[in-house]
């Protein structure tokens, strides 16, 4: 059975039928008008979901995320379609949903979508005044119309609140070709010439002579040095990637709520002064 905690995680499930056939995904949960518990679910059936039948949750068993209804694939398939635009059954398409999955002997009570606020039509079939749920034991009178019961109903509005998940922006990665200065010192070296002076000696008188007394000459030296050369290659230096976090915050949400307030006023006289 579906308990009221449980709306907010069926919606949206997997509907699986007895024989192990996925219906399709759970649209809405419609609750009894009186009890408020889970009485109704829609499920996307049809192709590509267009279309929306209603299973009663009576018998259905929430798991995991799938909800298991005791019906098979085929019976929810046929199932009479309700074109429900309002949130709410009204007695007649509810009797035809109960008659078609076998629930005749239940007493249908027009059900209500999860978070709608109506109330069902009391009625008073014998136009006395009196209510038909209260006959036979009123003792009230309702000033503003008709007879009641001995008791007032004092009610209010809650807040039932959920999530749902929205598209709120896209992230992309894009690489693009940026050019930029780089400075690198590179040593070089170069050859300089240096003029040595050696005396006259006993170990090079021999060279000295070898040779003109008096002559002209030249002695070349090819001098040599190192110049900068510049290559570029291109190498894989990381790998980036986009990755999501889910981070947790809370929100506040503000409604307005309505509640009854019930207050005592009497002309009763008192005796005693």
């Amino acid at each position: 059975m579906i308990t009221e905690q449980q709306i907010s995680q069926v919606i949206g499930s997997t509907a699986v039928a007895s024989d192990g056939g996925k219906l399709g995904k759970v649209g809405e949960v419609y609750l009894d008008d009186e009890t408020g518990q889970p009485e109704w679910a829609t499920v996307n059936t049809g192709l590509f979901g267009t279309k929306e039948t209603f299973i009663p949750l009576a018998q259905a068993e929430f798991s995991g995320d799938q909800v298991r209804f005791p019906y098979e694939k085929a019976t929810v398939k046929d199932a009479p379609r309700v074109d429900d635009e309002s949130g709410h059954l009204s007695p007649e398409e509810e009797s035809e949903l109960y008659r078609y999955y076998g629930l005749g002997g239940t007493q249908p009570d027009t059900g209500l979508a999860a978070g709608g606020s109506d109330r069902p039509e009391r009625r008073d079939a014998d136009g006395d005044g009196v209510f038909d749920d209260v006959q036979g034991r009123t003792v009230g009178h309702d000033t503003s119309g008709l007879t009641t019961d001995d008791a007032m109903t004092r009610s209010e509005e809650q807040l039932k609140v959920g999530t749902q998940r929205v598209e709120t922006g896209k992230a992309r990665l894009r690489k693009y070709v940026v050019t930029e200065n780089q400075t690198v010192n590179v040593p070089v070296s170069r050859e300089e010439v240096r003029l040595e002076r050696e005396p006259i000696t006993d170990a090079n008188v021999g060279n000295a002579m070898d040779g003109p007394a008096i002559s002209e000459e030249e002695h070349e030296v090819v001098l040599h040095a190192e110049r900068p050369v510049v290559q570029k290659e291109a190498v894989p230096v990381e790998r980036v990637r986009l990755d999501v976090d889910t981070v947790t915050e809370q929100q506040q949400v503000s409604e307005t709520v309505r509640k009854e307030q019930i207050e005592l006023d009497t002309d009763a006289v008192d005796r005693n002064r």
